[in-house]
């Protein structure tokens, strides 16, 4: 449900206006050694800020250092306002949260960090490929990779849906690491036989087609691309349109998108969400937030939601990753007290604490933190995200949509949602040519 508004390097320069008045929270200690101003991402989870407060109260209390701790929220982009405003007036924050391309759209202000990762990786283990390539720049850490906001969009689907199906999805990935021989089975080719079904059962899967402001179902096209080999543009820059991968991800689209809901092309980052609570839809790609708003709003459908692995095609099992980052500000003027703060909330027993507070939301980007108990224990029904995080047995690998390209070009990619552009157009019946040939004139427009 989360809604990013990933704003490019050129996009950012046009920000001129700070953003409006945050609220804020102070922390005063006697004999304050400094200063400090960090700006959090304000978590949907209640509680979850609570949490991060009070760790924050912590490490303040115990560096002697004075600091102001602003919950951002993310609706209406003012989470990616904030730092476009900051970094044109080289002031604000000294500590900044970043989404998914805002590392790289404004990593000439920040800090290197590569101190602090060195440490962070040697405790917590290797980052993932999607946050390493998003927080790197010039060959350096740009920002740290948070646990805070970074999450996973797996399907999430109605239990009894698919059992009447003659499909278990408990008994397909239970609350256990395990291989069984129905994971193997449950691939693109299988999830089309059941969206057909469900698309004839009136619970279509809610699956959208909504341009740059639909993130979830950009994030869910580019992993199924993955997973048939299909990028649009290499490192390089040259044009994978025509390539085998891309032309079989098309070719599977074009018979999957006639079981899309009617008003798919319509579809924003709550659509799904709404489908699924309302018992209209018996499967979603999504972080927990759908369920965890169903356990409020409509405990029958909560209880009977189960979170599981992507499906695999010929070249693997992707799953859509959305990341967070904190970075210290190169203007700040306590840039010590600033890694300090950030590498203290990255211990173990402090990420740990807050994922528990965010009912399991939270998806450490670090190979050594996705052990937590909480995913295991949460519900209904109990176990309900065990397979939320990326398990070492279930063969997925995290996907960022169109990172197979430069970063510059790939932010251009996403914030225009290319995939579902190219996907809306083949459901109004365009042939793949002339699809492949709409997204080339995209694609030539970003790397002029």
């Amino acid at each position: 449900m989360s809604k990013p508004l990933n704003i490019s390097r050129r996009g950012a320069v046009k920000l001129g206006a700070a953003a409006a008045a945050l609220p804020l929270v102070h922390i005063r200690t006697a004999g304050a050694a400094g200063k400090l101003n960090i700006g959090f991402w304000d978590h949907w989870v209640p509680g979850a800020n609570d949490v991060m407060q009070k760790q924050v109260n912590a490490w303040a209390e115990k560096n002697k250092v004075e600091v102001t701790a602003d919950f951002i929220t993310s609706s209406g982009g003012k989470l990616q306002l904030t730092p476009a405003a900051e970094t044109q007036a080289k002031a604000g924050h000294d500590v900044m949260t970043f989404v998914t391309w805002d590392v790289q759209n404004y990593a000439d202000s920040l800090e290197p960090i590569d101190d602090v990762m060195k440490r962070l990786t040697a405790a917590n283990g290797d980052v993932n490929s999607v946050s390493t390539y998003l927080a790197k720049y010039k060959g350096q850490w740009a920002a740290v990779p948070s646990s805070s906001g970074t999450q996973t969009k797996p399907p999430c689907a109605r239990i009894s849906w698919f059992k009447k199906q003659g499909l278990d999805l408990q008994a397909m990935y239970p609350v256990k690491d395990e291989k069984n021989a129905l994971q193997d089975n449950w691939t693109w080719e299988t999830f089309l036989k059941y969206a057909e079904l469900a698309a004839k059962d009136n619970m279509t899967f809610a699956m959208g087609m909504g341009g740059g402001l639909n993130t979830d179902a950009t994030d869910t096209h580019g992993a199924m691309f993955a997973a048939f080999g299909g990028t649009l543009i290499d490192a390089e820059g040259k044009s994978q349109l025509k390539s085998d991968g891309t032309r079989q991800a098309l070719e599977f689209a074009q018979r999957l998108v006639k079981f899309y809901p009617a008003d798919a092309v319509s579809y924003d980052d709550a659509s799904n969400n709404r489908a699924l609570i309302a018992g209209k839809s018996a499967l979603i790609f999504n972080p927990p937030s759908a369920w965890a708003v169903a356990k409020r709003d409509s405990p029958d459908v909560a209880a009977d939601c189960w979170t599981f692995p992507a499906p695999a095609g010929p070249k693997g099992r992707f799953v859509p990753t959305q990341c967070y980052f904190w970075g210290v500000y190169k203007f700040s003027q306590n840039k010590a007290a600033g890694k300090d703060l950030v590498e203290f909330l990255m211990q173990r027993d402090n990420v740990e604490a807050r994922d528990v507070s965010s009912q399991g939301y939270d998806l450490p980007p670090y190979a050594k933190l996705n052990d937590f108990k909480i995913w295991e224990e949460v519900g209904p029904p109990k176990g309900t995200v065990f397979n939320y995080p990326i398990r070492a047995d279930s063969g997925q690998k995290p996907s960022l949509t169109a990172s197979e390209a430069a970063p510059e070009v790939a932010v251009q990619i996403y914030n225009r949602g290319v995939h579902n552009q190219m996907l809306a157009r083949l459901r109004d019946g365009q042939s793949i040519p002339q699809v492949s040939s709409w997204a080339q004139d995209e694609l030539d427009g970003y790397t002029r």
